[in-house]
């Protein structure tokens, strides 16, 4: 099998063919796009979500607190807690698994969550290092936004630039190469994307604003968030391509490895649709979070304008960090 998400098409045969089980207490369960499940407790509910670091060799105690957390924020509630499962080859030291707690350490502290537990072991069933998050949030009961929420003529706004998670992974793990076709100061500004990839603030503040849906962007890039969020809403969409906020330098390094970034792995980018685009577009950047109207929700098919031609968006086979060459 190829390297990266399984085949849509599997994934969802695979879920809906196993759910013997369903407890009236889960408000929203397990789905395409779905990243969260939401269990009512009464007055509150439980937002919980689980995600492995698998594409990365650097800031891997960071980018697993972040993409676990930014699931939590895209239902517009915060994250309180995290359990962290390390699974380790035995050539690992002990200081690089200290190393990756205090990342972790670190990284929780900002966001004023809690390590609750895990597990740590050294394996041979693994060949690198595998880090493995469950976070745990926390909102009043009914306030959980869910990505199957979006409506016929929202507008779709995305915070922040497309692929900054992609583009720091790959100037970290190719740096060398990279110096062919990058200066020093665009490498550390692809480097410092690395501390901007939480969406909890733009989560809490949608969360707030009251959005018909959010999802933040990970694996398969933004046309794979996009393709989740419609299919989970049962929708489509129209994009256009000169409307989605990248940065040069990404533009750059997707050049260099023959990548798409609009399916690279994207952390630090939400995905959100709204009837209110223009309001809550003036609101993030009232609050410092970039954020631009890319498009619209329609009845069907999901649709990106490129150059004047229009492109029907299918799943991704898998994230354009396992692509390049």
């Amino acid at each position: 099998m190829k390297i990266g998400k399984l085949n849509w098409d599997d994934l969802k045969y695979i879920i809906e063919e196993n759910k013997t089980v369903k407890r009236e207490e889960v408000r929203i369960r397990n789905g395409i796009g779905e990243d969260c499940s939401v269990i009512d407790f009464g007055e509150y509910e439980c937002v919980l979500s689980t995600d492995p670091i698998t594409g990365s060799s650097s800031n891997i105690g960071k980018l697993s607190v972040h993409i676990n957390s930014n699931d939590i924020a895209s239902c517009g509630v915060e994250p309180l807690g995290i359990l962290v499962t390390i699974m380790a080859p035995p050539n690992t030291s002990l200081d690089e698994i200290k190393s990756i707690m205090k990342e972790i350490d670190e990284e929780t502290a900002k966001l004023n969550m809690e390590i609750l537990g895990g597990h740590t072991e050294i394996t041979d069933a693994v060949n690198r290092l595998i880090v493995s998050c469950t976070v745990v949030g926390k909102g009043k009961n009914g306030s959980a936004v869910a990505t199957s929420g979006a409506k016929i003529g929202d507008d779709i706004l995305v915070t922040k630039y497309i692929a900054m998670e992609g583009s720091s992974i790959l100037v970290h793990d190719h740096e060398k190469r990279l110096k062919n076709i990058l200066s020093e100061k665009e490498i550390n500004e692809v480097k410092s994307y690395i501390d901007n990839i939480s969406v909890v603030k733009e989560g809490r503040i949608c969360g707030n604003f009251g959005v018909n849906s959010m999802h933040d962007i990970t694996e398969g890039g933004l046309l794979g968030a996009l393709w989740e969020m419609a299919e989970a809403s049962k929708v489509g969409f129209i994009i256009f391509d000169d409307k989605i906020p990248v940065t040069e330098p990404t533009v750059k390094i997707c050049k260099e490895f023959n990548i798409d970034p609009l399916r690279l792995i994207s952390s630090g980018s939400m995905l959100i649709t709204t009837p209110r685009g223009k309001e809550l577009e003036s609101i993030l950047k009232d609050e410092g979070i970039n954020a631009t109207i890319i498009g619209k929700i329609t009845e069907k098919k999901g649709i990106l304008i490129k150059q004047g031609e229009s492109i029907q968006v299918n799943p991704p086979e898998r994230d354009e960090l396992f692509n390049i060459n």
